[in-house]
């Protein structure tokens, strides 16, 4: 909206995805007028660039990605990730040819980005987890890291808060390591997952496992139902975008939440150069931006700033904010700003068949796996490394409607032979937390910029002895739970133990401005907001001082749904 820049606001936001649209929504509720700045193109939802309505068939190139694609180095490292690699949702990722990074030869980091309105929240695996208190006491705990200054049951409300409205499906499980939480009514295992499951609650009831809690609606509830959002249809089509709304995303939820208020503005195509320092009163003013499509400089300005843009993107606009009194990026007197970035890694795992079930057959596209909480917060004999992992996975039907060898008869009864005998295969993916190392940091390159100028992120991080240590171990687990889980043919899932860890595989990239008491030692305090600016905030996933095992997008929105709160208290009662 071209009038946004004569205008002054009192909180901009810069990015509009998972943690961008809860502070949007939460400021516009409490009344204040909000500005909303995404560096991609405007999207309506439901978007005519949604594909799921559209069969295999119809499709361009049956959703698979050309090969002249890969021949001229596009989307290198969408394509490493081959599970997401399709051509049916590519236009909600980056290419990096257009958009590019760096990272050391040896060393490459898969940055996976998002760059519309919505952000990756179009994309992301909606799995929703909360921390346990364990979480939050491992870097005070074993030394690594900064000390978190929250626990818990500084967020447990915020969590209910925000699994209500997204509607968060899941069973009350009764496990420290994974709390309950304010769930709709669950998805459910199928009967192969259910054996498993069964047999470890009497075999190995230390390492449980359920059915994964994520956010796609089972049932309608009346937050949904207000912003027009309907159940899921179970086609397994999420990444594709959902016309129906059945999965959470800001495009489909918190944004619409914002927008009925009135008081909500939105700018796209408005990258993000700086923020705006005044030297004399030691406070942001606004945001500078360039046209993605023009290139054409512009100013916003504001009471306060919310950084939501993603956590490196969010620290490269800070370490991009260099002022006289800062320079060697915003807010960084502590020199903490870019460092301890982490994300989870897998690389281990197992499958194995589940016997006694050749007869039954699954119906749908559930869009949730069976979970494995961490269960290795305390030190075990077996380990000789810090902190934990979980799994993820399913039971899937190796079904085939191809005829068997020599099968008699012709249409349906031919095609029916094909499907009998179809075994259940059980696979785990391990998901490690790595921990938090002050020297995996992202930084401004010294010489290469982009096409609008702006210094490239360099980002040199890597997973070190301990983590290599875990995924060794992961495997061995992985395959113990599969046996006493009563499943049968196992097969390791284990790399070479000394091969390199490759980070960003999972895209839970956090930290880069992390949380914590000491301003010398942290970028922002217990409410996310900046030690040295008091009206600055960062609450995606750049503060996350640990990365914990779980899927960290919940503990993101619940700690921005907190902070935004904060900050609108400290607006009315004038403190900034």
């Amino acid at each position: 909206m071209s009038s946004a820049n004569s205008a002054s606001f009192d909180a901009i936001v810069v990015g509009s995805g998972i943690t961008g649209g809860w502070v949007a929504k939460e400021l516009c509720e409490r009344g204040h007028e909000v500005l909303v700045i995404e560096r991609g193109r405007h999207l309506d939802h439901p978007s005519q660039e949604y594909t799921d309505g559209q069969a295999p068939w119809e499709l361009e190139y049956r959703g698979l990605v050309p090969d002249y694609l890969a021949e001229n180095d596009r989307y290198e490292m969408f394509r490493r990730k081959r599970h997401i690699y399709r051509n049916e949702h590519r236009q909600f990722f980056v290419d990096d040819a257009e958009y590019p990074y760096s990272y050391p030869k040896d060393r490459p980091f898969m940055w996976t980005r998002g760059y519309q309105l919505g952000g990756r929240s179009i994309t992301w695996a909606r799995q929703c987890y909360r921390w346990s208190q364990q979480d939050f006491d491992a870097n005070r705990k074993d030394g690594h890291g900064v000390p978190w200054p929250i626990g818990y049951d500084d967020l447990a409300q915020w969590y209910d808060r925000v699994e209500g409205f997204a509607g968060v499906s899941g069973n009350s499980d009764g496990l420290d390591s994974v709390p309950d939480g304010n769930f709709i009514k669950p998805w459910a295992m199928s009967c192969a997952e259910e054996f498993v499951a069964a047999n470890l609650r009497k075999t190995r009831p230390d390492r449980p496992m359920i059915i994964g809690r994520c956010a796609n609606l089972t049932e309608p509830t009346e937050a949904a139902t207000a912003v027009g959002r309907g159940v899921c249809q179970a086609r397994a089509r999420c990444s594709s975008g959902c016309a129906y709304g059945a999965y959470f995303s800001s495009l489909s939820a918190t944004l619409p939440a914002a927008r009925k208020t009135g008081n909500l503005s939105v700018e796209t195509d408005q990258i993000v150069q700086s923020l705006i320092y005044d030297e004399t009163s030691g406070k942001v003013s606004g945001v500078r931006t360039i046209g993605a499509k023009d290139k054409r400089q512009q100013t916003f300005t504001g009471k306060m700033v919310f950084l939501n843009a993603g956590s490196l993107n969010s620290v490269h606009i800070l370490l991009n904010s260099r002022s006289e009194r800062y320079p060697n990026g915003l807010a960084n007197s502590s020199d903490k700003l870019g460092r301890y970035i982490m994300d989870h890694f897998g690389g281990a795992g197992a499958s194995g068949d589940v016997p006694g079930f050749d007869d039954r057959y699954a119906f749908g596209r559930r869009p949730v796996g069976i979970y494995v909480p961490n269960y290795r917060h305390e030190q075990k004999e077996d380990a000789d490394f810090l902190r934990g992992f979980g799994f993820q996975g399913s039971a899937q039907q190796r079904t085939s409607d191809r005829p068997k060898e020599n099968a008699k008869g012709v249409g349906n009864a031919l095609w029916q032979g094909g499907r009998q005998g179809a075994n259940w295969r059980m696979t785990l993916f391990m998901y490690g937390e790595m921990l938090p190392y002050a020297e995996n940091r992202a930084t401004l390159h010294a010489s290469k910029t982009d096409q609008f100028g702006i210094p490239l992120l360099h980002i040199d991080c890597e997973g070190r002895q301990n983590e290599k240590k875990m995924r060794s171990q992961g495997s061995k687990d992985a395959v113990d739970i599969l046996t006493a889980g009563g499943c049968e043919n196992i097969r390791e899932i284990a790399p070479d133990p000394d091969a390199f860890i490759m980070l960003g595989e999972r895209t839970h990239e956090m930290g880069g401005a992390c949380m914590g008491e000491d301003p010398k030692a942290s970028v922002v305090n217990g409410w996310c907001q900046s030690h040295d600016i008091p009206n600055l905030f960062i609450s995606d996933g750049a503060v996350m001082s640990s990365c914990g095992t779980q899927n960290p997008s919940l503990t993101y929105m619940a700690l921005s749904a907190r902070a935004a709160h904060y900050a609108a208290d400290l607006l009315q009662e004038g403190a900034i």
